[in-house]
């Protein structure tokens, strides 16, 4: 692949990261919303579990969309290494990986707090 089409592609792996967050934080902040009314400590154990369940879903399938696309971002970064005579921006995001990298880990910590935190806003 040429230059161009590998920044291209790079940008579409960065839009997926993006667009995978938004679905998620939806759900997030409908559970905000519905624990800072108190809603859930009227519910019963269905509505409540049901709330967690949906959240566990829509941020495992999330994650799961992160990973591939960084996992992606990062092939596309190592070959913009390859190439000779590269832009600097192909020489700065093939020097991103690491960061990619770092990316994942902290996409699963906050995914884990997250998790944790709904889990404690709704059932206790």
């Amino acid at each position: 692949m040429d230059e161009t089409s590998l920044l291209h592609l790079w940008n579409e792996k960065r839009t997926q990261i993006v667009l995978a967050q938004l679905g998620p934080t939806a759900v997030l902040i409908a559970i905000v919303v519905l624990a800072a009314q108190g809603t859930f400590a009227d519910a019963g154990d269905s509505a409540r579990f049901l709330a967690v369940g949906v959240a566990a879903i829509t941020g495992i399938l999330a994650v799961i969309s992160q990973y591939a696309a960084i996992r992606e971002g990062q092939a596309v970064a190592e070959d913009l290494g390859q190439i000779s005579d590269a832009s600097a921006l192909a020489k700065a995001i093939a020097g991103s990986s690491g960061y990619l990298s770092l990316m994942r880990v902290v996409v699963t910590v906050l995914s884990i707090v997250t998790f944790a935190l709904v889990v404690w806003a709704t059932l206790l």
